[in-house]
């Protein structure tokens, strides 16, 4: 459900969006589609965040575990073919 609502931009802003839509859209209709990819965009920033937290908080354990599985690898030029 949509709900009116009234805001105050300049005139500088009013331009661009009129320039930015043309004939394909209306300014509100604009103005929610830009404001949806605003609020995806902050929180796909606030959850990377969050995993990178999560991926610093455990680095060292996390590079110990690479290190380990690495020594299990043959060396490069090896196969079982030669």
């Amino acid at each position: 459900m949509k709900e009116k609502t009234s805001i105050t931009l300049s005139k500088e802003l009013l331009t661009g969006i009129d320039r930015d839509t043309g004939s394909k859209q209306s300014r509100s209709a604009y103005i929610e589609s830009v404001m949806r990819e605003h609020f995806r965009q902050k929180a796909r920033r606030q959850r990377d965040a969050r995993d990178l937290e999560i991926i610093n908080r455990n680095a060292e354990q996390l590079n110990r575990d690479a290190l380990d599985a690495l020594e299990y690898q043959a060396p490069l030029g090896d196969s079982p073919e030669e």
